[in-house]
């Protein structure tokens, strides 16, 4: 299945997020007020000029003339743009192509009935379970986040899975594990997909070192253990935390091998071995993608 990126800035900040790094580093200092205001001027008339030359359309166009199955919001939280998000998104829906937001969570409960509205899938960043974490490194509070989760899992058909990256020392304790997965079970039930993803060092915090492939595995075990189905690491080597396991047979149904698929017992949503349903959105035959990159130049399709 293809899909087609869409980058943007973002609407809250943490300090140990690579994506600050490459949001500000075009920034020139500002030296005075007006300095900043001319700054902020010159940034938003480019932010304009990208509006005008991605347009809705040309996007939507673009995604189905090169075979894409959806168009993601990602890298940076379509929140903040979401205007413009839910315009691609209705001018994909149009032509028949899903579209995925890849997000924080963090939007206020007025904005966020209309927002995923237009969504037909997002991936949730929980940073972490705890209130001082998020004051701390994100400058944000987890309780938007939290209802975020169980608006999506109680209000809408959104395919949704949820993320966190486990910081050295920050929320990879045993207990905050364990406080999550209980959370987790409850509000959201054994189904709803959650990926464990290992740290480096970038932006400020450089302090910290890589999470250890040991950290990610307990964390799985963990909340596996809690009873949840679809659990898995990333930004590590791992094919077993990696790939989907059947919950009625332990069976293997998905290989995954860092971009590759191996292994592949789907049929019909089922696993082929016991007729355990999965829960997910699948095609019917693996792909061949792989780790392959597709630059896009939106110029180059004619309207």
């Amino acid at each position: 299945m293809g899909f087609a990126s869409i980058r943007s800035k973002r609407n809250r900040s943490t300090i140990f997020c690579r994506g600050q790094a490459f949001s500000r580093s075009a920034r020139p200092a500002a030296t005075s007020v007006a300095g900043s205001v001319k700054t902020g001027i010159s940034k938003a008339r480019e932010w304009d000029k990208l509006a005008d030359a991605a347009s809705p359309e040309h996007i939507a166009l673009t995604a189905e003339q090169l075979g894409c199955r959806s168009v993601a919001f990602t890298y940076n939280d379509p929140v903040i743009f979401a205007e413009y998000a839910i315009d691609v998104a209705q001018a994909c829906r149009e032509r028949g192509i899903k579209a995925v937001a890849v997000t924080a969570g963090y939007i206020t409960d007025h904005a966020r009935p209309e927002f995923y509205r237009h969504m037909d899938a997002a991936n949730v960043d929980l940073k972490a379970f705890t209130d001082a974490f998020y004051h701390r490194l994100c400058f944000a509070q987890l309780e938007p986040v939290l209802d975020t989760l169980k608006y999506l899992r109680d209000e809408t058909n959104v395919w949704f899975e949820v993320t966190t990256l486990l910081i050295p020392e920050e929320n990879d304790s045993d207990a905050e594990l364990h406080r999550a997965s209980e959370w987790f079970m409850e509000n959201l039930g054994p189904d709803v997909p959650w990926h464990f993803t290992a740290f480096h060092p970038d932006f400020k915090m450089l302090d910290k070192p890589h999470t250890p492939p040991t950290t990610l595995t307990r964390a799985r075990e963990i909340t596996r253990s809690k009873g949840l189905h679809y659990v898995y690491t990333g930004n590590v080597h791992d094919r077993e935390g990696g790939s989907t396991w059947c919950p009625g047979c332990g069976g293997l149904l998905i290989e995954r091998d860092w971009y590759e698929l191996g292994e592949w017992t789907l049929e019909n949503g089922r696993c082929r071995s016991c007729g355990y349903e999965i829960a997910g959105i699948f095609e019917e035959e693996r792909g061949d993608w792989g780790a392959r990159r597709l630059p896009v130049r939106l110029a180059r399709i004619a309207l």
